[in-house]
């Protein structure tokens, strides 16, 4: 009995433990689904139905590996990313490379602000309200918060990204069809399909992810003895990520799919949902990428003033006060403004400002991921907790593939003129 008693106690210590800890993980994968995404998905779901369903395995493979090395280096040097690379790199390559970062961070604020215009048109709001009350009040979150609270708000975001579930589920999907088509992949080698198997995989991870995770988990206070529960909260981020892009492909293969029509952007398929699946499933897709918008767009000027200041070496953080961290604050603000003006602008290129900031990303992502590469085994960084050779095997691999990919979606446009 007491023995009983013993294991009782030891599960809730350690599930309080995980609560605690829970919170880089989730968000970071969470943020994953944003307006760029749920496009990306959609689309999937409308031309291929569910065909491209499998491609959330790799997916979810390669996003856990390179989020568990961030969080790794990140507790065991008690650094930023952007510190390291400034540290080993040296400034003039680390200038170049964040002057890019801070860019594509600008071209990505405003692409989520355009989602949260976008879903709120689907309610009748026109984005002239909508996207300066949203922008105003995440200002005012990050600026006049702290940490504790605007992780908690986070959390609750990322848990409203399950609203897609609903969405799906009125569209009467054919699950056996779905199984098939996961079990039983049909690939098809046309430079169209190849383009859109590496954007679904290639949306999974972002330049910016990797120095949002690092930070997080130094801002957390995480150490070592956290690790295990730190995996698990990886894990579980990485979990909804996937789930909510199998969601958001099965309403769309389920509704838009049989009936060929083809979408755009994301609120399309919220439009396109209505006399197919109902007004409900319509609201409840728009709703999702509202969600979805409001959170992307608190996280990722959030993420860029965080590794640009870490890599000129000024001073970043929620919960630090303006006055001990004038720059952070003042870039941050400044790319909200920048991406509000941008969105406000009648007939703004809103597709080009997208299109320029995925081939930013593009760029960058394999510097970035070959930097984290060579930091993470070095011995005299991270000591015992340098790579194994099955992570090296898996890193590389995931870094290779992700290079391969950044290159392809460059080059393939070009060649199909």
């Amino acid at each position: 009995m007491s023995r009983i008693r013993f294991n009782r106690r030891n599960i809730f210590r350690r599930l309080g433990i995980f609560l605690m800890i829970l919170g880089p993980g989730i968000i970071t994968g969470s943020v994953d689904n944003d307006a760029g995404g749920i496009t990306t998905y959609s689309v999937a779901g409308a031309l291929y139905g569910y065909g491209l369903i499998w491609t959330l395995i790799p997916s979810f493979i390669v996003l856990v590996v390179i989020q568990e090395m961030n969080a790794r280096m990140g507790i065991v040097t008690g650094k930023g990313l952007a510190d390291l690379i400034r540290e080993n790199a040296g400034i003039k390559i680390t200038f170049f490379i964040f002057i890019g970062l801070l860019f594509s961070g600008i071209g990505n604020t405003t692409t989520e602000f355009a989602g949260v215009a976008g879903s709120m048109e689907v309610f009748g709001v026109t984005k002239y309200i909508s996207v300066p009350v949203v922008a105003i009040l995440v200002w005012l979150l990050v600026v006049k918060g702290t940490y504790k609270i605007a992780e908690r708000i986070f959390l609750i975001f990322s848990m409203s990204l399950l609203t897609y579930i609903v969405s799906a589920i009125m569209g009467k999907p054919h699950w056996s069809e779905i199984g098939s088509s996961i079990i039983n992949p049909q690939i098809t080698m046309d430079a169209k399909s190849v383009t859109m198997v590496m954007a679904l995989v290639g949306t999974t991870i972002a330049p910016w992810m990797q120095f949002y995770m690092q930070s997080s988990v130094i801002e957390k206070g995480l150490k070592m003895r956290h690790y295990k529960y730190t995996i698990a909260d990886i894990i579980v981020g990485c979990v909804i990520t996937v789930v909510v892009a199998f969601f958001i492909m099965v309403a769309c293969g389920s509704t838009l799919y049989p009936n060929g029509i083809q979408i755009n952007e994301a609120k399309d398929a919220a439009l396109s949902l209505k006399p197919l699946a109902g007004n409900l499933a319509s609201q409840v897709f728009a709703f999702g990428l509202f969600v979805a918008s409001i959170f992307s767009a608190t996280i990722l000027p959030l993420a860029t003033a965080f590794f640009v200041c870490e890599a000129f070496g000024f001073e970043a953080g929620i919960d630090k006060k303006w006055d001990e961290a004038r720059e952070f604050y003042i870039l941050y603000t400044g790319i909200l403004v920048i991406s509000v003006i941008i969105i406000l602008i009648p007939n703004a290129p809103l597709i080009a400002i997208s299109i320029w900031s995925q081939v930013i990303n593009g760029v960058l992502l394999p510097v970035v991921l070959v930097c984290m590469m060579i930091l993470i085994n070095k011995r005299k960084l991270m000591g015992a907790f340098v790579n194994k050779p099955s992570s090296n095997f898996i890193g590389w691999s995931a870094v290779i593939i992700l290079v391969t990919m950044s290159a392809a979606l460059l080059i393939m446009p070009v060649l199909e003129r």
